[in-house]
């Protein structure tokens, strides 16, 4: 049965392999493995097998799909579990891996087996991979910026969330390296009507690793929520009100241009000298951007300091509600294969209430582990917090409430935190 199987789905993922041919490939190399099916095998392993590789046969599909019109190969990584599921339905061995090594290097992702990547991620990393020595900074400037090319603009949230967010990625060819926790500054094409003269620069924090979602290095994602705004006395959005360089990127197709500058900022990077570090990051909205990118290099790719990596990350992230969840299946990805290493934790304002029985706000949420998160903070944690600055007061009320419990000074020690660079934040 192993066998039979095992010769099917390597002719699945040959054919995904060579120059992605069309999808009838894929539908004769799923015919093959149903006839090479032992004819003794229970029923009911039967069609469970046989209904794991269909997804099999989707994942493949949509890898070929993905490299031969468009780069986001991150379409595919979202289904990589269901791969996995196939290889330990029909037997747990790397062999299944050898075979589809193609695939699996171009899809860039963490093995089907779970344990590191086809490939590792370590062409753009510092010596020793935690020196901060050479992190890029200021590389282009607003005068002479940076031209990249969108490879895709995709909305990441659901018809009842608050407003529309994308996802966005940006070819640059390796030309504009970055650092994860690093912002790129975005120039919106045209000029101001008031002055004509050009847009100002708009900072997003950057949404992926430095390797970027197709793990090349050559690409870099954004998060970006449209601002609009509703003016009350029309009962309608005023377009003259709303963000240009927010609409301008959530409006871009693949191949357009877009103005960068940057990389900027070294207030968010992460500390990795000591891989038993533990991360609380603290975000609302799209603040969550810089926190994929740490969570993709802990824990998605073959990084090291993925490889080393022995502490804690407790990701919080305050959203109005569930449609408006940022990235929710990586953090579920993460959270299955690392549950000793990650942490998660949502405050829904619409959905949740507090432990007053008010809206459940992220200084809420925080607050429900107040002792914890302290007692980590004491014993070297480092805190992030990126987002609305309208959290930081409910947040500062609540950890020095403790501090106060426990005889200490809060302000004091604060300044401590700062003094011992535990202490990030980059909020707006």
């Amino acid at each position: 049965m192993v066998q039979a199987v095992t010769i099917g789905l390597a002719a699945l993922l040959a054919a995904s392999s060579s120059a992605f041919t069309p999808v009838s490939n894929y539908q004769t190399a799923r015919s093959n493995v149903v006839l090479s099916l032992a004819k003794n095998e229970p029923e009911s392993k039967r069609k469970s097998i046989l209904k794991k590789l269909g997804k099999a046969v989707s994942v493949v599909s949509t890898v070929a799909l993905a490299s031969a019109g468009a780069p986001p190969a991150a379409l595919a990584a979202k289904k990589v579990q269901e791969v996995a599921e196939v290889v330990e339905a029909v037997d747990s061995t790397k062999n299944l891996i050898k075979i589809g090594a193609g695939v699996v290097a171009a899809i860039g992702v963490k093995s089907l087996l779970g344990g590191g990547s086809a490939a590792k991620q370590d062409f753009l990393e510092a010596e020793p991979y935690w020196d901060q020595k050479t992190v890029p900074t200021n590389t282009y400037k607003i005068k002479t910026p940076y031209v990249g090319k969108v490879v895709s603009t995709k909305r990441i949230v659901g018809p009842k969330a608050t407003g529309e967010t994308c996802h966005i990625i940006i070819d640059h060819k390796g030309e504009c390296p970055y650092w994860e926790g690093q912002s790129w500054g975005v120039i919106a094409p045209g000029t101001r009507e008031k002055d004509g003269k050009p847009h100002a620069v708009r900072l997003y924090s950057i949404a992926s690793s430095r390797y970027g979602d197709d793990m090349t290095g050559k690409t870099g994602s954004l998060c970006v929520r449209r601002a609009t705004y509703w003016c009350p006395e029309l009962k309608a959005d005023d377009p003259a009100k709303k963000g240009i360089c927010s609409n301008f990127l959530c409006d871009t197709k693949p191949g357009d241009d877009v103005k960068l500058t940057g990389p900027s900022g070294k207030v968010m990077l992460l500390p990795e000298e000591d891989p038993t570090t533990d991360y609380i990051m603290v975000a609302t909205g799209t603040g969550i951007a810089p926190y994929r990118g740490f969570v993709r290099r802990l824990f998605t790719e073959n990084t090291p300091a993925g490889d080393a990596y022995k502490g804690t990350a407790w990701l919080f992230l305050g959203v109005a509600n569930s449609d408006a969840l940022l990235y929710d299946d990586e953090w579920q990805e993460a959270l299955s294969k690392y549950p000793d290493n990650f942490r998660l934790d949502y405050a829904l304002s619409r959905e949740q209430s507090n432990k007053s029985g008010g809206k459940m706000y992220i200084q809420d949420k925080v607050e429900e582990y107040s002792d914890e998160v302290f007692n980590k903070i004491n014993s070297g944690a480092h805190i992030y917090f990126c987002g609305l600055k309208g959290m930081m007061p409910g947040i500062e009320d609540m950890l020095k409430r403790v501090a106060e419990s426990k005889g200490l000074d809060y302000v004091e020690w604060q300044k401590g935190l700062k003094k011992k660079k535990q202490w990030h934040v980059e909020v707006y």
